[in-house]
């Protein structure tokens, strides 16, 4: 007992003046080994397996556009002459641009002649009259055309990929095109030329399936054939009025490409060369 005063008298001395637990604590003590918890182990969860694919699930429904282009090759390939081709066309609704254009443009010329013009689509001139290559670029185009002895009113028929304006006249896309491919290849059938021309990038790569740029496809002949068909059309591509106005100095490649097209009329070969 006396220890024990005289242990808590010392710490009273050394300023220890309250008591910090009812017991006392040994701090040299060792401290008892403790066993680290064990995470207990959790068994996967259990998933239903997934249902087997059926064959009657249905599919990815189409894009809006894939459904029109298939409506629009629908209703093309029912035509059996321009005038119903035209008819169908002015009755289709699958493009967008028809809600905001003030005509169809479906073509202008004489039907059946030996040379068709496919140019990409119409503008301002052409949405108003109705018909194909009227505005600046068509005045232009008639020249041409009559460089080689070629008329709309005696042995041209001119038509475009694309039937209704682009607002503002801007390219129309990739969607619009496609939509309009299946009339315009009809188009082509129906009207059975020898000679095909493309005027413009957007025109010959839509009809020839390719990208390459109007610079790479001009100035050699190439083939046209439509899908399906086994008649080869002799075609060559060559650059939009459009283009020439604005860029003058390529006229004279596209006179060289005229002057392709008018010795093949002159020869009357159904050869490419």
């Amino acid at each position: 007992m006396l220890n024990d005063l005289a242990a808590l008298s010392w710490l009273v001395e050394m300023g220890a003046d309250e008591a910090i637990a009812p017991q006392p604590v040994d701090r040299f003590a060792p401290r008892p080994q403790t066993r680290p918890a064990t995470a207990t182990a959790t068994a996967p969860e259990r998933r239903p397996p997934e249902p087997a694919p059926r064959d009657d699930a249905p599919t990815t429904a189409p894009t809006p556009s894939a459904q029109a282009a298939a409506s629009a090759a629908e209703r093309a390939a029912g035509a059996r002459t321009l005038a119903e081709l035209e008819a169908a066309l002015r009755d289709f609704d699958g493009c967008s641009l028809k809600a905001t254009a003030t005509n169809t443009v479906f073509a202008d010329g004489v039907p059946g002649s030996r040379v068709m013009f496919v140019g990409e689509a119409p503008g301002a001139d052409e949405d108003r009259i109705g018909r194909p290559f009227v505005g600046v670029s068509g005045q232009l185009l008639d020249t041409m055309l009559r460089w080689i002895d070629l008329d709309r009113a005696r042995n041209v028929y001119i038509a475009n990929a694309v039937y209704w304006r682009p607002p503002g006249n801007r390219p129309p896309t990739t969607a619009e095109v496609s939509i309009c491919l299946p009339f315009i290849r009809r188009q082509i059938e129906l009207a059975s030329p020898e000679i095909l021309v493309f005027l413009g990038n957007s025109a010959a790569q839509a009809l020839l399936g390719t990208t390459g740029g109007i610079s790479r496809l001009r100035g050699r002949w190439l083939a046209y054939r439509a899908p399906g068909s086994d008649r080869e059309v002799q075609a060559m591509a060559t650059f939009h009025p459009a283009y020439l106005l604005r860029s003058p100095a390529q006229k004279r490649e596209s006179w060289r490409d005229l002057l392709m097209i008018k010795n093949k009329l002159s020869s009357g070969a159904n050869e490419l060369k």
